[in-house]
């Protein structure tokens, strides 16, 4: 048994049972990986796969539980390899962020260029996705944090934290009907098409809720997982956008107004996501702390002793 085996069974469960997919991503031939997979489950005594011929169909049940256990072997071995980096190349690496467009556009551009300044040897990765997305790049190794709204704390595998709360806004064209209003409420809001995000993306649900609580049934008009996206279909006159707040930049909106929503709206939480068990380089416990200071080093560190 060996590592290169537990890595064929975990590329070939990763490129859904496609064992000519896996081998080109590991950049080997089909029979070498077939080869070593079958060798594997002679010494374990049992079928990792279901097989109908040649084809790969499903994991056997003693399969799920050797694949969950090479998944784990392969973790503490890269864990390894980060330990032996951390004290021979404490400012050189690589961090893979996963975050969603809000994120990324608007939270993180300050975060990445101080970090960037203060780590020019450390190659840094932004992907981007919805929350579901992102916890399965961090589950799956692919990402080393997580940034997103709360769905992430659902996740038993991952330890999450919070980072700041924040509210959702109304835009509208200038001289919008709804720039009269004192106090604008769901009821009004309701009486125009709305041109908000994705279900999937940037506390959505907060809005479903809101108007659910009330009895109203919103006019969905349009949905988008990128806020400049809505913004640019509100300016065409399209509907009233909702966003988060922190994505309208009066100086850069120009064409927009903005109305306040913090009262029509639960506020939604940014929390940050690492694997259970992860060893995370200390450039990694500075991003975070440059993304959200109140989670030290200290305190990351404690959250993540606690999974052990």
């Amino acid at each position: 048994m060996n590592l290169q085996q537990l890595r064929y069974l975990n590329e070939i469960v990763r490129c859904d049972l496609n064992i000519s997919d896996a081998a080109g991503a590991l950049f080997t031939s089909q029979p070498g990986v077939s080869k070593q997979i079958k060798l594997l489950e002679e010494e374990l005594g049992v079928d990792i796969f279901v097989r109908n011929g040649k084809r790969i169909v499903a994991l056997t049940e003693p399969g799920k539980a050797v694949l969950a256990i090479a998944q784990r072997v392969l973790h503490e071995t890269n864990n390894l390899k980060q330990v032996g980096q951390e004290f021979s190349r404490q400012d050189s690496g690589s961090l893979t962020i996963a975050t969603t467009h809000t994120q990324a556009r608007y939270a993180l551009p300050h975060v990445i260029k101080a970090f960037t300044l203060r780590y020019p040897e450390v190659k840094l990765g932004l992907h981007q996705g919805s929350p579901t997305q992102i916890a399965e790049m961090v589950l799956s190794g692919e990402a080393d944090i997580g940034i997103a709204t709360e769905s992430i704390a659902l996740y038993d595998e991952l330890v999450t934290l919070p980072c700041y709360e924040w509210h959702h806004c109304v835009v509208v064209p200038p001289k919008h009907p709804l720039l009269e209003e004192k106090r604008l409420t769901l009821k009004k809001l309701a009486q125009y098409p709305l041109i908000t995000y994705d279900f999937a993306f940037t506390g959505r649900n907060k809005i479903n809720q809101a108007f659910s609580e009330a009895g109203i049934e919103p006019n969905i008009a349009l949905t988008a997982i990128d806020a400049d996206v809505i913004k640019t279909y509100v300016e065409l006159g399209l509907g009233v956008g909702i966003v988060a707040q922190m994505a309208f930049i009066p100086e850069r909106d120009r064409q927009l107004r903005m109305i306040d929503a913090g009262h029509l709206f639960q506020p939604s939480t940014t929390r940050i996501a690492i694997r259970q068990n992860q060893y995370l380089r200390g450039f990694g416990y500075h991003f975070i702390e440059l993304f959200a200071p109140r989670l030290t080093h200290a305190l990351v560190a404690d959250a993540l002793h606690l999974t052990r």
